[in-house]
């Protein structure tokens, strides 16, 4: 997310993904949207990962899957989004639920295990592997 600095959350991820077959193009902190909206047309990748930990990103990533999901090509690509999704203490639903009607396949916010994410990612084909 373009207001988030963060990389630690997003080393790990890459790491995650990657030892689960996955081929990542981590795009760095601070991304802005239209760099996202380029590079995800270009890679046409398997599914679109967006991390927050400063509580702001749902706003950012409001933007970013509205954007995303405007592409013909990437209508059906999973793009979930985790983290610290609020400062205001709002519960999962409250955070998650306009963020799933914006377009996102997936929510996971600070308080989910990381079981949860490693089972949405079981749903996920990778490109490649039968």
């Amino acid at each position: 997310m373009k207001s988030d600095a963060h990389t630690w959350n997003l080393v790990y991820l890459e790491l995650l993904l990657s030892e689960r077959g996955h081929d990542v193009v981590n795009l760095g902190p601070c991304v802005p949207v239209p760099l996202l909206v380029r590079e995800a047309v270009a890679t046409q990748p398997d599914l679109v990962v967006l991390a927050t930990v400063n509580g702001h990103g749902r706003y950012d990533g409001m933007a970013a899957v509205r954007a995303l999901r405007a592409q013909p090509t990437l209508t059906d690509v999973p793009v979930v989004i985790g983290g610290k999704l609020g400062v205001s203490g709002l519960g999962h639903a409250a955070l998650s639920s306009p963020l799933l009607a914006a377009g996102f396949t997936a929510v996971f916010d600070g308080d989910e295990k990381i079981d949860v994410f490693h089972a949405f990612l079981d749903t996920i084909r990778v490109r490649g592997v039968a």
